[in-house]
């Protein structure tokens, strides 16, 4: 299909899908707080203090979408930053949390923005301000109209770790004719696997502009700011009452159903292992409350490490959990864990990263729905570096068999690392790419 037409048809619906979505956008963002931060940066319109920030040299501009994304994207800056001291950067995200987890690391050299509505008169109005240099997006993110106008002003945009499920890839390829026209815009793509190649390429990406560099999401780099958050957690469960000598069994990135069969499991297991205790990381942190009151059911009382979110059992006859329901920690907990069950595999649907915890050396379990992430999957089964359950019901079993075997714990977190040893510098490659004279000019 011609580019102008899909410009046309897309132009054309995204006001009624902008309006459609806008009260639920509305009803997260005040669930989720924060919403009303800097909203007018969505529009296009920028305090005095911001636009200061991008006067003088041309930003690399990165955008990544939510707190997973700005994770990785910092990843990628902090390489930047150090392969170029004075270079300047902006980064853009979407959702309210994840703004909230990147301005957290603002800087003098690093600017952090609401993303802009992709409507062409907003996206005009902030590449005019920003400036860009180059624009970075992170994983699987595309936005039309911003893309298209820093394509015609000669601005090159890269689209680095991209991910793409086959699941995604089935659903691209139904509406093909309406996505290449856009895709073929993206000057070059860096992918985590060679499996991906095909892919990208089946959706319209040419194959010469894409290279693999390795997972930036799974390459092992812990800051120094990792190294006292981890501290600072630890200190959190001893003030709240976690034993000394405790296993924890940590469920990272839950979801709903999760909390609930995670706290059976334990229940069952303090009979053989009095000394197992649990801590639950929720994907959402909004759902702290909701989650306690499903421990406090489950025989527990819960510890939420957000006071204020949910009242507080005091009985001391109950076993306690321990509720994380904050952002942008995950990686630092993982650190304190003896077995992590990773969340949205058991009774969700797609998975999440299972490789942050078997980065930090800890023994992994994941569910049977794992389809987001089927190709690293796949490696570490094959090298015995993760367990996978077939089912709810081997749940149990499975962490039996890690507590009751230390030999075969401490091979499992081994071949885990080992597997993941080919990602290791990837945020450095692909800061090379980005910073690279040849590459910001194809």
């Amino acid at each position: 299909m011609p580019r102008f037409l899909v410009y046309l048809i897309y132009n054309l619906l995204l006001p009624a899908v902008l309006l459609l979505g806008f009260p639920a956008f509305l009803i997260k963002g005040i669930k989720r707080g924060g919403l009303a931060r800097n909203f007018r940066q969505r529009f296009g319109w920028f305090r005095e203090r911001t636009l200061c920030r991008f006067e003088g040299e041309r930003p690399i501009w990165v955008h990544a979408v939510s707190v997973g994304e700005v994770l990785l994207a910092l990843k990628v800056i902090e390489a930047l930053h150090s392969a170029a001291p004075g270079k300047k950067i902006v980064l853009s995200t979407t959702t309210t949390t994840a703004f909230g987890v990147a301005d957290q690391h603002a800087h003098e050299f690093l600017t952090v923005i609401h993303n802009p509505v992709d409507l062409p008169f907003v996206t005009t109005r902030v590449i005019r301000l920003i400036r860009p240099e180059q624009f970075i997006l992170i994983e699987a993110e595309i936005w039309p109209n911003l893309i298209g106008q820093l394509k015609r002003k000669g601005i090159p945009v890269k689209l680095i770790n991209a991910r793409l499920s086959p699941r995604s890839q089935r659903r691209y390829r139904k509406v093909r004719p309406l996505i290449k026209p856009v895709f073929s815009l993206v000057d070059q793509v860096t992918v985590p696997f060679a499996t991906d190649i095909e892919r990208w390429v089946s959706i319209g990406i040419a194959r010469e502009k894409i290279q693999v560099l390795g997972s930036v999401k799974f390459d092992n780099t812990l800051a120094a700011s990792d190294h006292l958050k981890i501290g600072e957690l630890k200190q959190w469960l001893s003030d709240t009452g976690l034993p000394r000598n405790s296993k924890i069994l940590m469920g990272g990135s839950t979801h709903d159903g999760e909390e609930s069969l995670l706290a059976h499991t334990v229940s069952v297991l303090k009979n053989d292992y009095p000394n197992l205790e649990l801590v639950i990381i929720p994907r959402h942190a909004e759902r702290g409350p909701d989650i306690a009151n499903q421990l406090e059911i489950s025989g527990f009382e819960p510890v939420l490490k957000k006071s204020g979110s949910a009242k507080q059992n005091t009985s001391s006859d109950r076993p306690k959990a321990w509720i994380a329901n904050t952002t942008g920690e995950l990686r630092a907990w993982y650190h304190l864990a003896d077995i992590v069950v990773v969340g949205k595999s058991l009774c969700g649907e797609g998975g999440q990263n299972p490789v942050e915890p078997i980065l930090t050396g800890k023994p992994t379990i994941v569910g049977p729905n794992m389809q987001n992430f089927s190709d690293v999957i796949t490696d570490l089964v094959n090298a015995e570096g993760i367990v996978q359950v077939t089912g709810t019901e081997e749940l149990e079993p499975a962490i039996r068999d890690l507590l009751s075997s230390p030999q075969r714990t401490e091979a499992l977190a081994r071949n885990g690392a080992a597997t993941m040893e080919r990602h290791r510098g990837a945020s450095t490659r692909t800061a090379a790419l980005i910073l690279s004279p040849r590459a910001s000019h194809s």
